[in-house]
């Protein structure tokens, strides 16, 4: 539940440690030198491709963007141990197409952009993130490490994931590139009385993408729009702990938080860089709003049956403090996200396994908002550039508002696997609510049907990924024509492949 893994020091792929059978995984990397304390060692050859018919779809794909057209990720490294010290240089280059696509339409009246801008306002997430062709070069999986047992100091830029979901995470996930941060985390359970412990502590800098949202002279009534953010990039700190009982072997709880604000309104003290060890409570923290910094905390758990073969996790987050525990039991709902998923494996005859799952994602706000100020998940009045980094999410990667509503179906034969998945996306109904309660539009809401077969392989030294999925985007951008009642749907095929060598 805290990613990336690492396996004698070196992290392990999110492919590998997902696919492999965890009861003997291993990983054997290929040691180009080793002398005494020193060792070299190549780190996987990699080519992620991707590709959009019609508009940008998916996420959890690191430092790819929404894109629509072809789009491809190459990484490579190598990684290096002197002693305690371990260097891991894994740049990363992007290349996509980002072919033009219908954004949201300008000719809706003000007052629908008036509701646009509410959130427009309160997060940097551009629909396209720039003109034509777009490439960079990024540091990618990089870190220089000081590491003592199972215990690992550093400064890193990996992508981190938080939780026990799959297809979304409410604190830290994968969908955005790994920003810069110092890290000190554990590489393996430490053992103690009363179970295994394993944590992560970050502080980091997020960066905008310095893309202006569109139409920015639009106005309403008057007065404009867009209100500009400030300059500078953000500070985030973070922490994740969890905890396996000793009691029950196949139980994990865990929490994690997360702090972010501007740079230029940190503190120099213990909690201006440390908010995350700060109350918990908003009537302990009453300086929080001078700060101008938001936060996010989930209690998320992982029940593992080894004799079923099955799993259940989930995670409830919240994104503001409650007032106090009474405030907290009485309104559990208010700012309030959370994900439920469960596994289940069957054996067959043929030596296959069958694997069941399902995953359900809410982060539409509550009916609280209707009796006290609520901030949606991810977006922020002060910190208006959101909890984002180069303009894609640092959480779950359907974005505030979202909701999504996973099942799946593979065969699974050691690292073999192949699969179907039907997935529906609930796009922002905080904005739909907000944009079109009012005219009683009740068949606007923006929805994804997704379809998609998937299939991964291995092959000597060489791993394989492929999926085809058919993408039917119900209302697409919130668009329905409520003259004729015609429906304004679009069809999407997304496609992706990737394959590495080690």
């Amino acid at each position: 539940m805290i990613r990336p893994l690492y396996s004698t020091g070196a992290p392990v792929s999110d492919f590998l440690a997902l696919t492999a059978d965890s009861s003997g995984f291993s990983i054997n990397q290929n040691v180009l030198y080793t002398k005494g304390k020193v060792s070299i060692s190549l780190l996987p050859l990699t080519l992620k491709q991707q590709y959009n018919s019609h508009h940008p779809f998916g996420w959890n794909d690191g430092a790819m963007i929404p894109a629509k057209g072809y789009q491809s990720l190459l990484s490579a490294g190598v990684y290096t141990k002197v002693g305690p010290l371990s260097i891991q240089l894994q740049p990363e280059l992007v290349f996509a197409q980002n072919s033009a696509f219908t954004t949201f339409p300008t000719s809706l009246d003000d007052d629908i952009w008036k509701s646009y801008y509410y959130v427009l306002n309160r997060i940097d997430a551009p629909e396209r993130l720039a003109e034509g062709v777009y490439s960079k070069l990024l540091p990618g999986q990089s870190s220089v490490r000081f590491n003592y047992k199972k215990l690992s100091l550093g400064v890193s830029t990996e992508n981190l994931w938080w939780g026990p979901g799959v297809r979304n995470s409410l604190v830290m996930s994968n969908t955005a590139p790994g920003f810069a941060h110092f890290t000190f985390n554990t590489t393996a359970p430490v053992k103690t009385k009363i179970g295994s412990f394993e944590w992560q502590v970050v502080g980091g800098f997020l960066e905008g993408s310095n893309i202006l949202p569109p139409d920015t002279a639009r106005t309403f009534q008057g007065q404009k729009l867009y209100n500009p953010k400030p300059d500078g990039d953000r500070y985030l700190n973070g922490m994740v702990v969890t905890w396996n009982p000793k009691w029950t072997k196949g139980l994990h709880l865990g929490v994690s938080r997360a702090f972010y604000q501007y740079s230029h309104n940190v503190t120099s003290d213990l909690n201006g860089y440390l908010p995350v060890v700060s109350a918990l409570f908003k009537s302990n923290a009453k300086k929080e709003d001078e700060f101008g910094r938001d936060q996010l905390i989930s209690l998320f758990a992982r029940m593992v049956l080894p004799e079923s073969r099955a799993e259940f996790y989930f995670e409830y987050g919240r994104n503001d403090h409650a007032q106090n525990i009474r405030d907290f039991i009485l309104e559990p709902e208010h700012a309030r996200a959370y994900l439920i998923g469960v596994k289940k494996l069957f054996p067959t005859a043929t030596g296959r396994e069958v694997e069941l799952f399902g995953e359900i994602t809410h982060l539409q706000s509550p009916s609280t908002q209707s009796v006290r100020p609520l901030e949606g998940w991810y977006t922020h009045y002060q910190v208006r550039h959101g909890y984002t980094h180069e303009g894609q999410m640092l959480g779950a990667g359907i974005g505030p508002g979202g909701s999504s509503q996973t099942i799946g179906l593979n065969w699974l034969r050691g690292a073999n696997k192949f699969g179907g998945v039907i997935e529906r996306i609930v796009h922002n109904n905080d904005f739909y609510y907000d944009a079109f309660a009012n005219q009683k539009e009740y068949e606007r809401h923006w929805v994804d049907l997704a379809f998609s077969l998937n299939k991964s392989w291995m092959k000597k030294r060489l791993i394989y990924s492929a999926n085809l999925g058919l993408v039917r985007s119900f209302n697409y951008k919130w668009q329905y024509n409520t003259i004729s009642d015609e429906e304004v749907n679009a069809t999407n095929v997304h496609a992706a492949f990737s394959v590495s060598f080690l």
